[in-house]
């Protein structure tokens, strides 16, 4: 009878030689879900899996132990150590090896053995703020609603109008686990009389009915602080909705969302607004009202400055939220040009024109067109 060579272990588990041990361990699970005797039917079909099954638990426990697999890279199948072919040839209790089996029961079978009453963290929650362009700036004390899950005081949890009306459930006795023979090996999987808990609930607490828990608006103070910006979430631990079976509560997030303002923009810590000016004030120079967030101030203008000249106002722009120095507010300088001119100051313009030596077009306006160009 002709031998049949054994497969590369690698092909086996469909991986890479140079795979990690994790994309290893990703494999085996993949294809012991798929391969489990026990989750086929028909005699013939599981008696293909058998064989595949031990296949795949063969490949596995070679490429998943570095000694060995270092010595199967050098030699192949003899390289490997013997009584590897099967079930009899593992350690179960292997590190790593038999965590794989017990996570891959967990998902066959209701995570069997974990124990009932299994303590439950929370949900975490989200909180949605929109804040005006000030008080991001500056910051502010919130008060937020809150609607959330509560542990139900009034039973403290329990569900049950009292500890009296909490029985031992009659099929797990308790253990919140039934046990069966699945094949090779004996699993349990959660109770589906009491959902894994081992107890009963003769009589529902009157106020969460059941639950453990109500459903309650909660009034909850936040500080928001100077310098935040939309995009920004603030995570208040513990806030979230309380958890289950002595679990922990979870977070709650603040996402904050800023509305834009009719006068200032922001570029990092700074404060950005446009000012109008003449363009007289322009190339003479000046004084010039501007708003700022605390109120109007003059500024100087010096002489000759051109359009989208930045001019700073220091410390007048957003604390950062690292601690460091507050920014400062720059001033944009847009010159306006009149769009109508009278005679006289087409007059003016005019001679102003040809003191300084420029070409004219005939009818005069052609100079003041070219000027409103320029400072576009």
């Amino acid at each position: 009878m002709a031998h049949v060579a054994k497969r590369d272990y690698y092909e086996t588990l469909g991986v890479d030689r140079n795979a990690s041990d994790d994309e290893i361990k990703k494999a085996f699970r993949k294809l012991a879900r798929q391969h489990h005797p026990d989750l086929q039917v028909g005699d013939q079909q599981k008696k293909s899996a058998e064989e595949k099954f031990k296949e795949i638990n063969e490949a596995y426990e070679v490429l998943s132990d570095q000694e060995k697999r270092r010595r199967y890279d050098m030699l192949g199948h003899a390289g490997a150590q013997p009584g590897g072919s099967g079930f009899e040839g593992f350690d179960f209790g292997r590190g790593g090896f038999g965590d794989v089996f017990n996570d891959i029961f967990e998902d066959f079978f209701g995570g069997g053995g974990r124990g009932r009453e299994r303590a439950e963290r929370g949900s975490d929650l989200q909180y949605n703020l929109e804040l005006s362009f000030e008080e991001a700036v500056y910051g502010k004390e919130a008060k937020l609603k809150i609607p959330r899950w509560e542990l139900c005081q009034d039973c403290k949890g329990m569900g049950a109008r009292s500890a009296a009306a909490l029985k031992i459930c009659p099929s797990c006795k308790g253990a919140g686990q039934l046990r069966f023979q699945q094949g090779f090996f004996s699993v349990s999987r959660p109770c589906n009389q009491c959902e894994g808990t081992g107890q009963i609930i003769t009589e529902p607490c009157g106020t969460c009915r059941g639950r453990k828990r109500v459903y309650r608006e909660r009034l909850l103070s936040v500080n928001i602080p100077a310098g935040i910006e939309s995009g920004m979430r603030l995570r208040l631990a513990n806030e979230g909705e309380h958890g289950l079976n002595g679990g922990p509560p979870g977070d709650l997030y603040v996402a904050i969302s800023v509305k834009p303002h009719p006068v200032f923009t922001r570029k990092g810590n700074d404060i950005v607004c446009d000012v109008p000016i003449s363009f007289v004030t322009a190339a003479l120079g000046g004084k010039v009202e501007v708003p700022t967030l605390k109120g109007a101030t003059v500024i100087k203008v010096p002489p000759g400055t051109q359009h989208d000249k930045a001019l700073r106002l220091r410390g007048l722009g957003i604390p950062s939220l690292k601690g460091h120095q507050t920014g400062d507010q720059i001033l944009k300088v847009k010159v306006q040009i009149p769009a109508k001119l009278t005679a006289k100051q087409k007059e003016l313009l005019t001679e102003f024109a040809k003191e300084s030596g420029m070409t004219m077009d005939t009818d005069g306006d052609g100079f003041f067109d070219k000027m409103k160009t320029f400072f576009e």
